[in-house]
């Protein structure tokens, strides 16, 4: 339960970061596809980093520092080959472009971006050192019942947003 909790939290603190930064830029922007505030990305993502960070942790056997290293450019390399196969799925099943990083200098497509794949990295370490640490503690708490309360709502979510895009209503 610990990592579906995970998922949720998370997916929710992704709402409001990007629902942060558009207020902070003055962009009109929407966060995710759902209506619900959660943003799933995100909470695939952390929970990819929590997995991949442990592995790792737990096996290479280094200085924790060169360990750091690895696992930054490992989640650096996977968050942003999710990133692609998330605006790739969006566009291909919703018709929907979320995001485009044509502009940015050092971009592959719209949906990839050097600069991006690398703050990914940074805020994954940021995550792992600072915000997990402050947030586990409440996670290992989660009362099961409410888990089950938020999948009921993910999934009703994902009905609505689905038949509306499909025009259903």
């Amino acid at each position: 339960m610990y990592l579906v909790n995970c998922f949720f939290v998370y997916s929710f603190l992704g709402f409001l970061f990007e629902s942060i930064i558009a207020i902070i830029m003055k962009q009109n922007f929407n966060s995710g596809i759902l209506y619900g505030p959660i943003t799933p990305i995100y909470g695939i993502g952390v929970v990819l980093i929590i997995v991949i960070s442990h592995y790792f942790f737990m096996n290479l056997h280094l200085p924790r520092w060169r360990e750091t290293i690895i696992v930054f450019f490992m989640l650096v390399a996977i968050l942003t080959v999710l990133e692609f196969l998330g605006g790739i799925l969006i566009e291909k099943f919703f018709g929907i472009v979320f995001w485009d990083y044509s502009s940015l200098p050092f971009h592959i497509g719209h949906y990839i971006s050097l600069e991006i794949s690398f703050l990914w990295g940074f805020l994954s370490i940021l995550l792992i050192y600072v915000i997990k640490p402050i947030i586990d503690p409440m996670l290992k708490e989660f009362p099961p019942i409410l888990t089950i309360l938020f999948i009921i709502l993910l999934i009703l979510d994902i009905i609505f947003t689905t038949l509306h895009l499909k025009g259903v209503f």
